[in-house]
């Protein structure tokens, strides 16, 4: 049992964390600089909760150690986590006092020779921090948590939406109930943790629509029960293949039979809603996702790319879509049907639309650098339609015209989730009749302006199409790779406190 602590009245509290959705089938891999690190006190400019004249900056001195977070890519390569983690350990190191951490990370992270990367890095971090440092853990609910995980928190929770509206607001929550355990010197909260054996995707699992809105509903209900603390369900990160791959609930409190109870309420919800998952939107191939955005009379027509969502883990340049689209004798004239694609990384094709400059004609060669299991490198002849610099993730953008189809080259990879991210580039979506995007689900501002919307099941790096991609390290039986799978054990089981060893094996 674990016992009272001293109250704290201003606690010193670290802030650390590295975070990335990394697709084990994608050939993609992601470099230390992915991750746009930020040290020290620049660490918390991340946070509008954390600026000055905040309360909550106000309620505890912050150290900030390193916190990086990359798009969503590929594997990590081993120098990368190496670098980034020394880097991040070293520091905490140096801290002369430290009474609390914030680990900020997303907890899809593979990281080549390595699984279970967020519980490795965290284990390092407590052996120089010591065990009587409390961690609260912030995370995505596509990230995975594993029985280490679990024990190596204190406090641990998640999103709550898909679309993550409420990213800020979890970050926020995980702050405050680290402060109050420091402050009111709080015994360490008990842990319920339950392993759910189904392995989804986030287009699957949207709490914008049924099932997932009513099984994620019932957190708040199971968090508001005497002797809670905080209540998640990770839906687990679909386009990797290791062993934590799954879904996963904790619930944690002072109260032993409180969390237990609520987390394996929120682990049956979750299990029985199983086979009433379906996509988020109607899918079908690009093809016919074409033919009804056409016949439609419904304007802006978005189609989601999603084989090769850059948000997802996907390599972003596979040329497969723009192909196909391309090959459309519908777009081959500049007065058809206008088309917005959005987008191929084509650093030498970027390179030379700048050098031609706007209004030029150009014929260039984009995509498939990465992953061009799907379709080679795409040569396209058209104009110059906008060029624009600076830009965080593509560095820089260009706009080539084909047809009638405007597609957007980038130096390298960027995911297109906001109005701006067109208008910038001399585009007006709202004014297009069909928008393409490799995208997932609609992200809140695309999702207001679709008039209409369909997935395309595309190939690529995070194919849509789980039991095709070939997972042979996943734990069996898993749904929906054994759809005839017996009832699971869903009891819940009770993770030490992290100053406790943690005894017998994973599950």
């Amino acid at each position: 049992m674990s016992q009272p602590r001293t109250p704290i009245a201003r606690p010193v509290i670290a802030i650390a964390g590295i975070g990335i959705e990394s697709s084990t089938f994608s050939p993609a891999r992601t470099q230390a600089p992915a991750f746009h690190p930020l040290r020290g006190d620049d660490v918390l400019t991340r946070y509008p909760f954390l600026a000055p004249g905040q309360p909550l900056r106000e309620a505890a001195e912050w150290r900030g150690a390193l916190v990086g977070k990359a798009l969503p890519g590929g594997t990590v390569t081993a120098a990368a986590f190496a670098e980034l983690a020394d880097d991040l350990v070293a520091r905490l190191a140096a801290m002369p006092h430290v009474d609390g951490l914030w680990y900020d990370i997303h907890g899809a992270m593979t990281v080549e020779g390595m699984d279970d990367a967020e519980a490795v890095l965290l284990a390092r971090i407590r052996e120089v921090l010591g065990p009587d440092v409390v961690v609260s853990t912030s995370m995505d609910l596509h990230g995975n948590v594993s029985r280490e995980l679990a024990h190596l928190s204190d406090l641990i929770t998640c999103y709550r939406m898909a679309p993550h509206e409420d990213y800020l607001e979890t970050k926020e929550r995980a702050v405050r109930n680290l402060l109050e355990l420091l402050r009111t010197g709080a015994p360490r909260p008990v842990k319920a943790w339950v392993p759910v054996p189904v392995l989804l995707a986030g287009e699957q699992t949207s709490t914008r629509i049924e099932p997932a809105k009513s099984v994620y509903a019932a957190v708040e209900e199971v968090e508001a029960a005497h002797g809670v603390t905080d209540a998640a369900i990770w839906v687990g990160y679909a386009w990797a293949d290791e062993p934590r791959n799954r879904a996963a609930v904790v619930v944690t409190g002072p109260d032993e039979t409180a969390v237990a109870a609520g987390a394996e309420r929120l682990a049956r919800g979750f299990w029985q809603a199983r086979h009433a998952f379906d996509f988020v939107a109607p899918t079908g191939t690009l093809a016919d996702c074409l033919d009804e955005a056409l016949a439609s009379s419904a304007r802006p027509y978005f189609i989601s790319d999603t084989g090769d969502n850059p948000t997802a883990g996907g390599a972003g340049d596979v040329s497969w879509g723009l192909t196909q689209v391309l090959a459309r004798p519908e777009f081959h004239k500049p007065d058809g049907p206008t088309v917005v694609y959005a987008s191929l990384p084509g650093p030498a094709a970027v390179a030379a639309a700048v050098e031609a400059g706007v209004g030029a004609t150009v014929t260039v060669t984009a995509g498939a650098e990465v992953d061009d299991r799907h379709a080679g490198p795409l040569t396209m002849t058209g104009t110059v339609h906008a060029v624009r610099h600076g830009d965080r993730d593509a560095e820089t953008e260009v706009v080539l015209r084909i047809g009638s189809v405007y597609a957007i080259l980038t130096k390298l990879r960027k995911p297109y989730h906001h109005e701006h991210d067109f208008t910038a580039l001399a585009l007006d979506p709202r004014a297009a009749d069909i928008v393409i995007v490799k995208i997932g689900y609609l992200e809140p501002e695309l999702f207001a302006m679709a008039a209409d919307w369909k997935m395309a099941l595309t190939p690529g790096g995070v194919d849509q199409d789980l039991v095709r991609l070939g997972h042979r390290r996943i734990r069996r039986p898993m749904f929906p790779f054994d759809p005839d799978m017996p009832d699971p054990d869903l009891s819940a089981r009770i993770i030490p406190p992290s100053n406790l060893p943690l005894t017998g094996a994973d599950e």
